[in-house]
């Protein structure tokens, strides 16, 4: 499921502190080609892609859709934060007719390490809260994802549950927007 339903879209570019959250542009295509093809990126999104298959797949102006955000850094983009409603068919869920926005991010290999995914995912989660006042967000990632899961819980997601998916064990947390770290 896409989109996040009544929200206006995009949004004004969101700047923090480093980044710059923003709409995707066609100068980003290659990126988003190597977030795909990157081994250590996809190892735990399903491996990567066949770059032949994603120079046909990728459209000129990729990720141009609510509710996913461009990372900038100094006029490149550097990976992608996306909330998009959770699909009701897939385990996991806090409401009971699901369809929660679920955040998920892909940050190049070169940007990790520098605090950037927890910078931009605190950013999109707070304009998120501001423009679904009171809906709790989910996050899902395997239990294998150490980097991931240091950052659910930098971000102030708490587990909900664990469960099998892609053959993998999930983590599974949700966080209110009531409720903002400290």
């Amino acid at each position: 499921m896409t989109g996040l339903g009544p929200v206006s879209w995009p949004p004004a570019p969101i700047r923090t502190e480093r980044l710059l959250l923003r709409e995707s542009e066609a100068r980003d295509r290659g990126a988003f080609i190597d977030l795909f093809l990157s081994p250590e990126v996809r190892t735990y999104l399903g491996g990567p892609r066949p770059r032949d298959e994603l120079e046909r797949a990728v459209p000129e102006v990729p990720g141009r859709r609510p509710g996913v955000f461009v990372i900038d850094l100094d006029g490149a983009m550097i990976g992608t934060v996306s909330l998009d409603r959770r699909d009701a068919e897939r385990p996991g869920h806090v409401r009971p007719d699901a369809g929660e926005p679920e955040l998920g991010y892909m940050f190049l290999p070169q940007a990790w390490g520098c605090g950037y995914a927890a910078e931009a995912c605190a950013a999109a989660l707070d304009w998120c809260a501001d423009a679904l006042p009171g809906e709790p967000v989910v996050l899902c990632t395997q239990t294998a994802n150490d980097r991931s899961m240091r950052l659910a819980a930098k971000l102030g997601f708490t587990e909900v549950e664990r469960f099998e998916e892609y053959g993998a064990e999930q983590w599974f947390g949700v966080r209110s927007s009531a409720t903002p770290p400290g």
